[in-house]
């Protein structure tokens, strides 16, 4: 999977199309992304100790990693490619040329 948890994304499909946000988590065997604040979902708790009259809490949701699209210094967002640079497997941006890892 070309995202990994940390990076900064842009989503380009879906109800949050636009939104930039870090991948709080990835889900390679799925191939699914969590990124902060998109993709919000409301989920109904029921009562606990915490909340005794329940609660509905706003949380992100796994997305598709074909919905999102890696975004690099410069904020430019582009298809992820491999290349070898000192001995090293490194991810790059195709549309800027800049190496992610």
């Amino acid at each position: 999977m070309f995202v990994k948890t940390g990076d900064t994304v842009k989503v380009i499909a879906g109800k949050s199309r636009g939104v930039e946000g870090k991948v709080i988590k990835a889900l390679p065997r799925v191939n699914k992304v969590v990124v902060e604040g998109a993709n919000i979902m409301k989920k109904h708790q029921k009562p606990n100790n915490e909340n005794p009259s329940g609660a509905i809490l706003e949380i992100e949701a796994p997305m598709h990693v074909s919905n999102v699209q890696v975004l690099d210094k410069d904020g430019v967002a582009g298809r992820v490619g491999y290349k070898e640079v000192d001995g090293k497997k490194v991810r790059f941006n195709k549309k800027s040329g800049q190496v992610l890892d």
